[in-house]
């Protein structure tokens, strides 16, 4: 009987200890990834104050999200796709200042009754700002973008793309 309890424990322990390492390697790659996704957003006073007084039951806005994207690099362009779901074209603003990239925007808090309760609330809204650097020159007046299920594509050609030449010996 005493074996059984001993080994039980042990096991115990070896799936804490397992469940603690996952744990601990997800925690690492979310902070070495995700840390230059990590965005703040800021409330308006007027809308903050609009949607305190529609109910009590909702809980605080968070001022922080994930906008996670990824920058793709051709020889002849540069490709940044961002996730930013539940906004409109009209609500966002991309700049291009030597090689950062700027996108600015606005997520809107829209909700359809005041006769309900929230349990949970992760999702962030209020006005952004996300710069990334960019890996080489980009002709900025060539640049495109489009908005299509929650991802911003931003389509950038690069400057001064030239091919290799062959130089003949004379």
């Amino acid at each position: 009987m005493m074996d059984s309890v001993k080994n039980a424990g042990e096991n115990i322990s070896r799936r804490l200890s397992r469940t603690w390492d996952h744990i601990s390697d997800g925690w690492r790659e979310l902070v070495h990834h995700g840390s230059d996704a990590l965005t703040h957003f800021v409330h308006r006073k007027g809308e903050e104050d609009k949607r305190q007084a529609s109910t009590a039951s909702m809980p605080a806005f968070p001022h922080w999200s994930i906008l996670a994207g990824d920058m793709e690099e051709t020889d002849k362009e540069i490709v940044v796709r961002i996730e930013v779901p539940g906004m409109e074209k009209k609500d966002f603003e991309i700049g291009i200042e030597g090689n950062m990239l700027s996108l600015r925007g606005e997520k809107r808090f829209e909700r359809d009754t005041n006769d309900s309760r929230y349990h949970v609330m992760e999702r962030a809204y209020g006005v952004f700002q996300r710069t990334l650097p960019l890996p080489a020159d980009v002709d900025a007046d060539k640049a495109g973008a489009d908005y299509k299920n929650g991802v911003l594509t931003v389509r950038l050609p690069k400057l001064n793309v030239e091919k290799g030449r062959t130089i003949s010996i004379s």
